[in-house]
């Protein structure tokens, strides 16, 4: 049997996948298992180290079951996860619960290291903003707080990892991660700067070694192959992490001009590759530069705490007021009527500050206080009014994420679940006036992960091959903005920017009343 598929794991927050790809990139299975963490008031967000890897196994174990002679067929093997948080392991295993990216007890820790003069040095080496979710304040957290958790651990590593490990016995970390968490993107190594900035120097040996898994694979091990039903001996990939997997898999890469590409689901994250001697850092401080696969080309980043879920709020509180009237409606049917009262409305008539998250916003500012809402408001206007509002908020604040790296892009393409909607790609291409593409694959970001295997393997000569043939053919012809709406959002942008600085006063002491009364009560 001819060994003729390439297997992408993507550990995401929600669930763990295991996609089969032929070596054309024609996707073939997919196997899932629902992803399992905790979260408590004390903010903390926490994973299972052995439940993930136990999860992973299942999944792969899955897409067994769903093609026939999987093991013998298999050509190679590659993992990307999600990103951020801190996985500890030590000498007999893992040394309690991985920190999750959503975790949010380094908050006072990060604050502190913003404000040292050490800062802008290490935002000049990393191109990223500090803030909770990352393994370098988390474990900067843990060694001023919890150090016995870090005196116990042999490694730090992330969730793919993690999982790498468990495959392959290698303990390593590629160099997105590494370098946008401790190290520099233009040469992707660690940074001793970076790392003393963190007040982690005397750390350093938690670090593991770097490895690039377009270039090297390691052999998955008999263990592994015992719990997943793979064969011995496959070679295991490590992927980069999970937002420049899925960004690759989209179409971030490849193709004429200044092309962006956005994931518009729950949270919004909003990428665009350049060469590394380009990118744009804001005086600001924020945001992320993530390297990608191929040599001296990186993804500069945004992202939003929360997209569509500032339209499952809306689409909530008209459920909650159908069922309070006795029509019992879950807001997931109302996903279908968002066509009609975006027909029924006029735009740019409302500003909405999209900060629907309890965690405030980090793109392209960074304040915790942030907070959803509504600006001109009057009596004339209706539900279909506030849906439009909430709509074209994700698209100023799109705007205002690629306007912090740079002049905006001359084409989107985009994923996620506002992909699927005519009337919100309208929007969020109107709001940067620039075409839009969808692409057609259904999971990315393990097909960006498998991308790395296939080119690891050889049956690529580089990236550039395989983006040829894995991602440009299924790329949508381009929807041209529409110029009306143009128009309507060049004049609402202004009024979006000038309120969302004008109100972080009021975030702050709305917040600071909220703390005060709970404390009273």
């Amino acid at each position: 049997m001819v060994a003729d598929i390439v297997i992408g794991i993507d550990a995401g927050t929600s669930v763990i996948k295991a996609v089969a790809f032929d070596l054309a990139g024609k996707q073939l299975a997919a196997s899932a298992v629902r992803n399992r963490y905790d979260t408590r008031i004390d903010g903390s967000a926490t994973q299972s180290l052995a439940q993930t890897w136990s999860d992973c196994a299942e999944a792969l174990r899955g897409l067994g079951d769903k093609m026939d002679n999987l093991a013998g067929r298999t050509a190679a093997v590659s993992v990307t996860a999600q990103g951020d948080g801190t996985w500890l392991v030590g000498r007999d295993g893992p040394v309690g619960d991985a920190w999750l990216w959503l975790d949010a007890r380094a908050a006072p820790t990060v604050s502190r290291l913003v404000a040292s003069d050490k800062e802008r040095a290490r935002f000049e080496a990393t191109g990223t903003g500090l803030n909770t979710c990352q393994q370098g304040s988390q474990m900067a957290h843990m060694d001023r707080y919890m150090p016995e958790l870090l005196d116990q651990a042999e490694v730090a590593l992330h969730c793919k990892d993690w999982l790498y490990l468990n495959l392959t016995g290698i303990r390593a970390t590629d160099p997105s991660e590494a370098s946008f968490t401790f190290g520099n993107f233009r040469n992707r190594s660690y940074d001793e700067t970076v790392i003393d900035a963190l007040g982690l120097t005397h750390r350093r040996d938690l670090l593991p070694t770097i490895i690039d898994g377009t270039q090297e694979t390691h052999p998955l091990s008999e263990n592994a192959a015992a719990q997943t039903g793979l064969l011995a001996g496959t070679p295991v990939s490590l992927g980069y992490v999970d937002m420049v997997m899925t960004a690759l898999g989209a179409g971030v890469y490849g193709g004429a001009g200044d092309i962006a590409c956005s994931t518009v689901g729950s949270t919004g994250v909003h990428l665009r590759a350049m060469p590394s001697d380009q990118v744009h850092l804001n005086k600001e401080g924020t945001g992320y530069v993530i390297c990608l696969p191929v040599p001296d080309i990186v993804t500069q980043v945004q992202t939003n705490m929360a997209a569509t879920l500032n339209l499952d709020w809306v689409l909530g509180m008209a459920a909650d007021i159908l069922s309070e009237m006795g029509h019992q409606t879950d807001p997931r049917d109302l996903v279908s009527r968002i066509e009609t009262w975006l027909a029924r409305s006029r735009p740019g008539q409302i500003v909405y500050h999209p900060y629907i998250s309890e965690a405030g916003e980090r793109g392209p500012f960074v304040n915790a206080d942030a907070r959803a809402g509504f600006v001109g408001l009057s009596s004339n206007h209706r539900f279909p009014d506030l849906v439009r509002a909430v709509a074209e908020g994700l698209g100023m604040a799109m705007r205002d994420c690629y306007g912090a790296m740079g002049p905006l892009p001359s084409e989107l393409r985009l994923t996620g679940g506002a992909a699927r909607s005519k009337g919100l790609r309208a929007i969020l291409s109107a709001s940067l006036n620039a075409p839009v593409r969808v692409s057609t694959r259904d999971e990315a970001g393990a097909a960006g992960a498998a991308m790395m295997a296939a080119v690891a393997i050889g049956a690529y000569s580089d990236m550039d091959a395989c983006v040829a043939r894995w991602v440009t053919p299924l790329l949508g012809q381009a929807e041209a903005p529409d110029p009306e709406l143009v128009a309507a959002y060049d004049l609402l942008f202004p009024a979006f920017s000038a309120s969302r600085q004008g109100l972080a006063p009021g975030w702050q002491a709305l917040s600071a009343a909220r703390a005060a009364f709970s404390k009273g009560h």
